[in-house]
């Protein structure tokens, strides 16, 4: 087994710059256990090193010291972004000495829709694929606001919710009184120039017109010699929220885009199939995760690694059928059936003579075909993008997983399919036919770059999780019942309010609802008897 050493954590602050970032601290098995973000990197990570600061500490931060293994960070540009992408991990891994940050809450954006006949910019916390635009993340939600209301009085730019402003609307509205709104609801400004109004807030946004600053900084100055503090320090207080708004922040996304400089994700793989001994790197890996809680929504996900990298587009999730209650194995041994019985099927629609009396290893065979198929695509009938065998498995899991999948894999012929394990409680890499594991230090690349894919494989599933539980939560067991539509379902829970209370009423009462007969409402209240 290879040694477990502590790094020199004072010897690699040497290497830390004097810059803003993100910082993340892990324990000695490899767990993000503290994520925090300074304007200086160097010196907030010395403090956690210093022996005074252990002794004079709170108990919290006393043992947060005491469980630092180690460490890493993440440079960004700015304050803004260090507090985005801090924010950001913190809810990806939900560290033990984290507090705040730690809700499902996100970072207001900016949204306006190009195609409505008088778009507006409202405040959201979601993007969607809808054809809108938005602006952001920003990170200081006051200073946002400031700037939206300074937006709509110096644009003239609408505030009201319809799609299509009229008189009615004009009539409850004083926006137009107080030179807030250019009243595109009773013709005052044709639909034309309210566009370019549109476009001319939008441009301020992307910081392209610098000529409103400098007026609000001259109008500044002026008062100020006129000796008008009070005005000066509200146009001076406007300028730090324009700047704090308009200063360019990069979106944080996860699972995808650029790993940050701290990571050599090719050094990784290459010294990943060195410890596990493999013919050759690793370049495209696959990680499956199973998530349940009690015995509903049993659900299973498989990230995709190209070159160390996420390949979200070849992400996959699983609702779990053929196994009753929580049993991991068999929900790990069918869903590694499903996943590459389903490539073997299409590999050989793609190519039918590969495999008819072929005496080659099937997974080479694979990835022959698909290497085949990428230069030559005119030879895939079906025209659809080949998916290749992955050059190693890796499941979430001890022996038992690993097992599990390993017989799957030997029952579809692949039998020479890199494939491991990775044990959460001490981060043990578990081999087929090996009996004791292997074990990385955690300062080793090619540990964390598992470490990544399996959290990420963690996350999808969890994600998935909780996308079933939420439509959980609105559906009912009327929906099972008999008879009844999703239209009489939800025309009963609005009459009489829940299931507990339909219970209690008799057919009688139940059929005075319209659309409801006599006849379904016996039948409703008998099913409910026994259900």
């Amino acid at each position: 087994m290879l040694p477990r050493e502590k790094p020199d954590l004072n010897t690699r602050l040497h290497d830390v710059p004097h810059q803003p970032g993100v910082y993340l601290m892990r324990d000695r098995l490899g767990k993000i256990i503290y994520v925090g973000k300074a304007k200086d990197l160097r010196k907030r990570l010395s403090n956690y090193f210093q022996a005074a600061r252990s002794r004079m500490s709170d108990l919290k931060t006393r043992s947060l010291i005491k469980s630092i293994w180690d460490f890493e960070f993440h440079i960004v540009r700015n304050e803004p972004e260090s507090l985005l992408l801090e924010s950001k991990l913190i809810k990806e891994y939900r560290p033990k000495y984290n507090i705040a940050l730690r809700d499902d809450k996100r970072f207001l954006l900016l949204k306006v829709h190009p195609e409505e006949p008088w778009p507006r910019f409202f405040l959201t916390r979601t993007r969607k694929e809808d054809g809108a635009r938005y602006f952001g993340p920003f990170a200081h939600s006051g200073s946002l606001r400031t700037t939206l209301h300074w937006m709509q009085h110096q644009f003239g730019l609408r505030s009201c919710r319809p799609v299509v402003p009229g008189e009615v609307d004009y009539k409850h509205c004083h926006n137009d009184v107080i030179k807030n709104c250019c009243a595109p609801c009773i013709g005052r400004i044709p639909q034309t120039d309210y566009l370019e109004k549109i476009a001319d807030a939008c441009a301020f946004l992307d910081g392209r017109f610098k000529d409103h600053l400098k007026e609000i900084e001259a109008e500044m100055l002026t008062a100020a010699a006129d000796l008008d503090f009070e005005r000066a320090a509200e146009l001076r207080d406007m300028l730090s929220d324009f700047q704090r708004t308009l200063n360019p922040a990069r979106r944080f996304t996860r699972g995808r885009g650029t790993p940050s400089d701290q990571i050599k994700p090719l050094e990784d793989v290459r010294e990943l199939g060195e410890v596990l001994e493999l013919t050759h790197a690793p370049h495209v890996m696959e990680c499956f995760d199973i998530s349940n809680i009690s015995n509903n929504h049993i659900v299973a996900s498989m990230v995709r690694f190209k070159d160390g990298v996420a390949d979200t587009s070849n992400y996959r999730r699983y609702r779990i059928k053929t196994v009753k209650g929580q049993n991991d194995f068999a929900s790990m041994a069918e869903v590694v059936r499903r996943r590459y019985s389903r490539i073997l099927l299409e590999s050989a629609a793609a190519a039918p003579d590969t495999f008819e009396g072929n005496q080659e290893d099937a997974p080479e065979a694979l990835r022959r075909l698909a290497n085949h198929l990428a230069d030559h695509p005119e030879d895939n009938p079906s025209k659809k993008p080949y998916v290749r065998m992955p050059d190693l498995i890796i499941v979430d899991g001890g022996k038992g997983q690993l097992s599990s999948a390993c017989e799957e894999l030997q029952r579809l012929g692949l039998h020479s399919q890199p494939i491991i394990g990775l044990a959460k409680e001490r981060e043990e890499v578990y081999v087929p036919d090996q009996q004791e594991p292997i074990v990385m230090p955690h300062s080793m690349g090619a540990l964390k770059l598992l470490q990544r894919i399996r959290d990420e494989a963690h996350r999808w599933a969890n994600g998935y999780h909780q996308i079933l539980m939420k439509r959980r939560i609105g559906e009912s067991i009327l929906d099972d019942c008999p008879g009844v539509s999703p239209a009489k379902k939800k025309a009963l829970l609005a009459e009489f309010g829940s299931v507990a209370r339909l219970r209690r009423l008799t057919p009688e009462t139940i059929a005075r609802l319209p659309g409801i007969s006599l006849k379904l409402a016996t039948g409703l209240r008998a099913w409910l008897d026994t259900h």
